[in-house]
């Protein structure tokens, strides 16, 4: 499977609102990086997938859309759109995310996405 391969897969994992089938594609070792103020940052499989569970709690009928994606070696890079809902209320955020792939997985993920949008759409800024 291309790098290219593995992040779209992985990004379209996020549908199945699954824990297991979203942390198959990354390693034990996986980084996940937001640089935003809104994000937080965790390290480890298994760190990871406890936090998915609350993700996925409130981020109902969650679908990435990828907008452009650049493979180069092992990195891949993806401009997406997230739809989801949160409390009933729809949300639509545009971000960019940047992959490290390694030995099949992915071991990095650094998302860069609009927190100011996001706090307009649900409701909490104007």
């Amino acid at each position: 499977m291309t790098g290219r391969e593995l992040v779209s897969s992985y990004l379209a994992s996020f549908a199945s609102a699954d824990p297991e089938v979203i942390v198959s594609h990354v390693c034990e070792e996986f980084e996940n990086n937001h640089v935003g103020l809104l994000g937080t940052n965790c390290k480890g499989r298994e760190t990871y997938r406890q936090r998915l569970k609350g993700f996925l709690e409130n981020f109902k009928n969650l679908r990435y859309t990828i907008e452009e994606i650049i493979e180069a070696d092992d990195r891949v890079a993806v401009a997406y759109k997230m739809n989801a809902e949160d409390n009933k209320r729809p949300i639509e955020i545009q971000g960019a995310m940047f992959f490290t792939i390694q030995d099949g997985l992915i071991s990095r993920r650094n998302d860069y996405w609009d927190g100011l949008s996001y706090l307009k759409q649900a409701g909490i800024s104007s």
